[in-house]
């Protein structure tokens, strides 16, 4: 076990995996704008079909601030609303541009740790698949929030009131258990799809889910570290207006670096090294006369 991690670190940092990380950090980032565009679209979208919601946040809004200051803001808030549909199309082309470049990036970044070629497929079947890949991912990971909201302890109290079983204080320790577990079981199944199913070429089944189970681990540690953090900073004014995007820049980089790593580990277990790690250069060939 030590000599594979050593392996696998020596196989990480040979291929630059934290200038890969914090690549995939920068696109990560930049694909959350048109994220949040389409969110505004949508969000208009909902408060133009119920007035009354819209009259009340206007009243909100000017109870809050001054006269003038609240007229702007209320002119504001009806702009974005009359204007949610062109939003939401703006939105919908830029997310899908930067979706299949952030997937690009991605799969380049995972072909160099498994050392694959560079692909070799026409722009359009590249582009093609890159979005594709994109939508299955996205699916995955939607799927994967359900999961972990059902795991939730509300969700679990609310479906035993459902049922009629009374609610005994042994049941929060269960619950937390539960939604811990659930937690692990779904990000288990995220980074192993990321690893197994990203990648341009096949790679080992059976390496990259062990690879996910240490992805996961990482992850939900770092998960309790990163809440700590939030309670931590959010107590000053400076910590709740910088802290969240300092966390989220910090949150996209570990968990890039905890995918590129376990990739490392799967492309140097024993079953995959001989293929995907390391292969012998045109100079190390004998030529037979």
């Amino acid at each position: 076990m030590l000599d594979h991690s050593v392996r696998a670190y020596l196989h990480f940092r040979r291929r630059n995996g934290s200038l890969l990380a914090a690549g995939l950090t920068y696109y990560t980032l930049i694909a959350l704008f048109p994220l949040l565009l389409v969110s505004f679209a949508v969000g208009g979208f909902a408060l133009s079909r119920r007035p009354q919601l819209l009259s009340g946040i206007d009243d909100r809004v000017r109870s809050w601030v001054s006269p003038e200051l609240g007229q702007q803001l209320v002119n504001l808030i009806n702009s974005a609303v009359s204007t949610h549909a062109s939003v939401g199309v703006i939105g919908l082309i830029w997310a899908a541009w930067v979706g299949m470049v952030w997937m690009m990036r991605l799969r380049e970044a995972l072909g160099r740790i498994w050392d694959h070629p560079p692909d070799s497929a026409g722009v359009v079947r590249t582009l093609v698949s890159d979005l594709v890949a994109v939508i299955w991912t996205l699916v995955v990971v939607l799927a994967s929030m359900v999961l972990t909201a059902l795991g939730h302890a509300k969700p679990m109290e609310a479906a035993l009131r459902l049922l009629g079983i009374p609610q005994f204080a042994v049941f929060d320790w269960f619950f937390r258990a539960i939604s811990v577990l659930i937690s692990f079981f779904v990000s288990w199944l995220v980074f192993s799809w990321v690893i197994v199913r990203l990648p341009r070429e096949s790679v080992g089944v059976v390496s990259s889910m062990k690879a996910g189970l240490i992805a996961a681990a990482g992850f939900e540690l770092f998960k309790q570290l990163g809440s700590i953090y939030l309670r931590m900073v959010l107590r000053s004014l400076a910590g709740a207006t910088f802290g969240p995007v300092l966390g989220l820049t910090v949150f996209a980089f570990v968990t890039w670096l905890l995918v590129l790593f376990s990739a490392a580990w799967a492309a140097t277990s024993d079953d995959s090294r001989t293929q995907y790690a390391n292969p012998p250069s045109p100079g190390g060939l004998t030529r037979c006369a």
